[in-house]
């Protein structure tokens, strides 16, 4: 497979050939292995686990001895203990006030998603071949935002910032009231500072890239993949694939 190389200028340059050939992309692997890495980020969580419970509640049903609620004209249920014999309000049970939940979240549950280390590879493979990809040489060299904004409008186009949408949050005088949508990922070697700061657009060095950094939500639509040469053979390398020239 023959990739461009483009210089700043969206100007192509040159190219390199990488020893991959892909008939289809597999969208199926690429939502697996986002869904498995998004799992890595939730955390556990569950109820004390005798809520509801610590109380000196209970019920004696066997009839005839002292404390027994049977043949009470009441319902036998587990109920508070005031003293002198008598009982207060029922607790424990699920339906009762201040009762225990009937199915609460337990935090032994097991909430990640593990992938194989070869559905990973296949699911970075895929994703990076399956967006819109632009390999750019001296990509690091870019310091400033003003210069990032320009070399990335040369590739994609003007970057819509005014086209954000309203988020679930109720106020929208919050920070977080509006999302931008994210048009491009750009992936460095190291450096890149002048990318880092750009509304609608995702800034990673390759160490840290994942595949739901290419295709959130694990969807390719419109997505596009600005990388730096040096970058790409790094990546190249660490998924198994070899670059030929």
């Amino acid at each position: 497979m023959k990739i461009n190389i483009y210089d700043l200028n969206a100007n192509v340059i040159g190219e390199i050939q990488v020893d991959l050939e892909i008939r289809y992309i597999r969208h199926d692997i690429i939502r697996r292995v986002v869904l498995g890495e998004e799992s890595k980020m939730y955390q556990p969580k569950g109820n004390y686990r005798w809520a509801g419970m610590d109380t000196s509640a209970r019920f004696v049903g066997r009839e005839g001895i002292y404390g027994s609620l049977k043949d009470q004209g009441q319902a036998r249920l587990p109920r508070e203990l005031l003293g002198g014999g008598r009982y207060g309000r029922v607790r424990v049970v699920p339906q009762s006030v201040k009762g225990r939940r009937a199915h609460p979240p337990k935090p032994e549950k097991i909430i990640e998603e593990k992938v194989n280390k070869k559905e990973r590879t296949l699911g970075m493979i895929h994703s990076v071949f399956g967006a819109r990809l632009f390999v750019v040489r001296d990509l690091e060299s870019i310091k400033k935002t003003k210069d990032g904004i320009r070399v990335v409008t040369k590739f994609i186009g003007n970057i819509d910032v005014e086209s954000k949408r309203i988020t679930g949050v109720r106020h929208r005088r919050k920070q977080r009231a509006y999302r931008v949508p994210v048009k491009a990922t750009v992936v460095v070697k190291e450096g890149g500072k002048g990318f880092s700061n750009i509304q609608g657009i995702r800034f990673r060095e390759y160490k840290n890239l994942m595949v739901r950094d290419i295709a959130p939500g694990g969807s390719l639509n419109n997505r596009n993949l600005i990388i730096s040469e040096s970058a790409f053979r790094e990546l190249m390398e660490r998924i198994g694939v070899r670059v030929i020239s």
